[in-house]
């Protein structure tokens, strides 16, 4: 058997055949018939010859070594390609712009106009707010506290309500919803709508026209119906914001002279509107002065230290301005 091996290989090495003694008799007897064929067809294509020749069941000549080999030749052009595309000039980057940057020209000039490294009192801030106000329409001036709470706490959830003397500079419209009696004193006080069950048809037909629901205690379990339709639109009566109450005629006089609620954010924040730029300095003076008054009177007795952290005004669309944290402490 390993003389007739040797003998094959012989044949095969005379053919200039790719072979060894690692091929199997059936691969020398293969390999040395396709070389007699090709001799005896010489118009096979080459291609076609070629390929038998060099496809090995085993060894380099095997079809997966060829292919993994192709692979690799593919992989090193691409990586060629990747490199050349590196080395040429990249196109320049524009620089990304700040926050400030992206404003509107207006912004800017009033921005400009405003130290940030500084706390203003509250008068000189009232000043600057009014000057400051970008916009062509009668700007709201707000005010943004933030406070040492954590809303988490059940104490600390701060939530409250504040007649503003000056208004609020919005037209409100003002609903009741109690006993008919009720409902007739409130609509002389100037409810735009004052009604007793009939008021829950509205309701269903989801007819939304007011601003504030004020009802009283004793009507307020039909209007467990309609929370989810009420309680996000923030038009759910709670007794903390003052909208339940046995007196609605004096909490639809409080509604029309200015009063407005206000409640800490799940950050801490409080923001309070407090009036319009149209209102002029004194106006909002007392305004701010009364909304820091009410917010100082919910400091919760579990707090410790300062009671704010920051105390900023703004108007509508305009840059904020800081205060000096005295004025809340």
């Amino acid at each position: 058997m390993a003389k007739k091996k040797a003998e094959l290989l012989e044949e095969a090495k005379a053919l200039n055949l790719d072979v060894t003694e690692k091929n199997t008799i059936t691969e020398i007897n293969s390999a040395i018939n396709n070389a007699s064929s090709q001799n005896d067809y010489p118009e096979a294509t080459t291609e076609s010859s070629d390929k038998e020749v060099a496809t090995a069941k085993a060894g380099k000549r095997s079809a997966k070594a060829l292919r993994e080999k192709e692979e690799l030749a593919e992989k090193e052009a691409r990586k060629a390609s990747a490199e050349d595309a590196d080395s040429k000039p990249k196109q320049p980057q524009n620089p990304t712009r700040t926050r400030l940057e992206r404003r509107s020209k207006k912004y800017r000039e009033a921005a400009e106009k405003i130290d940030k490294t500084k706390l203003y009192s509250l008068n000189e801030a009232i000043d600057l707010a009014i000057s400051t106000s970008p916009v062509t329409f009668d700007a709201t001036v707000e005010l943004h506290a933030r406070l040492n709470v954590d809303p988490k706490q059940a104490d600390q959830n701060i939530r409250d309500s504040v007649v503003l003397p000056a208004g609020t500079g919005k037209s409100l419209r003002v609903a009741v919803f109690a006993d008919d009696t009720e409902a007739a004193k409130a609509k002389k006080a100037g409810a735009d709508i004052a009604e007793s069950d009939s008021f829950l048809d509205k309701l269903a037909k989801n007819e939304l026209n007011f601003d504030v629901l004020i009802a009283t205690p004793e009507m307020m379990p039909k209007l467990g119906k309609y929370a989810k339709v009420l309680g996000p639109k923030g038009l759910m009566p709670n007794p903390k914001s003052g909208t339940v109450t046995k007196d609605p005629v004096k909490a639809v006089e409080d509604a029309r002279k200015g009063k407005t609620e206000y409640r800490v954010d799940e950050t801490g924040i409080v923001h309070l509107s407090v009036g319009k730029v149209s209102f002029g300095k004194a106006k909002l003076q007392s305004n701010l002065l009364e909304a820091l008054k009410s917010i100082k009177s919910n400091k919760p007795s579990s707090i410790k230290g300062a009671f704010v952290k920051s105390l900023y005004l703004t108007t509508s669309m305009g840059p904020s301005i800081q205060l000096q944290a005295s004025e809340l402490a």
